[in-house]
């Protein structure tokens, strides 16, 4: 019941042209080729396959997989204990931004551009294909010293004339929930880098720049790593809404 009905895949043609980036194995400080953000919940009946699927697909070191539980199946009799209101709105505003008003779960949205079922293997790849056939466009280097942590962000051709906020997301690697009651009753259901909030950092304005923010974004109740993007911002009728993401990468993760 939760399902769009249909697979679609919204392609931002503007997210290719800006460029492309020579990418590394994943580590901390390397470049990953795509970001995947997996809207869910637990009151979700169809989305356990998808949670499943992102843990399988975070091991990949081409990729980012995060997970971004929602609330708004919280009443059909089970409140999801990660969900959080700002993820719903977060997807909700990607809806607007692309134009087709699509909210379901679960849905994986690829670099802030384009979105489809969120269990769909073979359509995810497909999607990174057609996004990111080498990479980001925006190159991100990582250090942490003397209590703040430096981003330094390096553009892999002319600037950019979109602006694009820098974020921290604090992330939880891998966190299990056994479920007592709604669809997933008896469930114990384990989602991979589950967001535990977003803070804007700074404002990138297309050039090559180093942005230095207190280690203490990095840090969330129950987070044991985080991840840095550059992302648009796209004016729209409900303010500034994300746009395409133009680079991301992992920080370090705690012992």
């Amino acid at each position: 019941m939760m399902s769009p009905g249909k697979r679609l895949i919204a392609v931002t043609i503007a997210a290719l042209a800006m460029g492309i980036a020579t990418v590394d194995a994943q580590a901390p400080g390397k470049q990953p080729k795509a970001l995947l953000e997996l809207f869910t919940s637990q009151g979700c009946s169809s989305c356990p396959p998808a949670d499943a699927l992102v843990i399988e697909l975070a091991k990949d070191p081409d990729l980012i997989a995060l997970t971004l539980p929602v609330t708004y199946w919280d009443y059909l009799g089970w409140k999801d204990t990660l969900g959080k209101d700002s993820f719903a709105k977060r997807q909700k505003f990607y809806a607007k931004a692309r134009g087709d008003g699509q909210v379901y779960t679960p849905q994986v949205v690829v670099n802030g551009s384009g979105h489809l079922v969120g269990s769909d293997k073979d359509e995810i790849q497909k999607t990174i294909r057609q996004l990111a056939p080498s990479g980001f466009p925006v190159r991100i280097g990582l250090e942490e010293k003397s209590g703040n942590l430096e981003i330094k962000l390096t553009p892999s051709g002319l600037a950019s004339e979109r602006a694009a906020g820098v974020w921290v997301l604090p992330t939880t690697r891998l966190a299990s929930v056994p479920v007592t009651r709604g669809e997933n009753q008896g469930k114990t259901l384990s989602y991979a880098n589950v967001v535990r909030g977003m803070v804007r950092v700074g404002d990138w304005d297309g050039k090559e720049t180093t942005i230095t923010a207190p280690l203490s974004a990095t840090q969330a109740p129950e987070a044991d790593g985080y991840v840095v993007i550059v992302q648009t911002d796209q004016p729209g009728k409900y303010g500034m809404m994300p746009g395409p993401i133009l680079g991301a990468a992992r920080g370090k993760t705690a012992p």
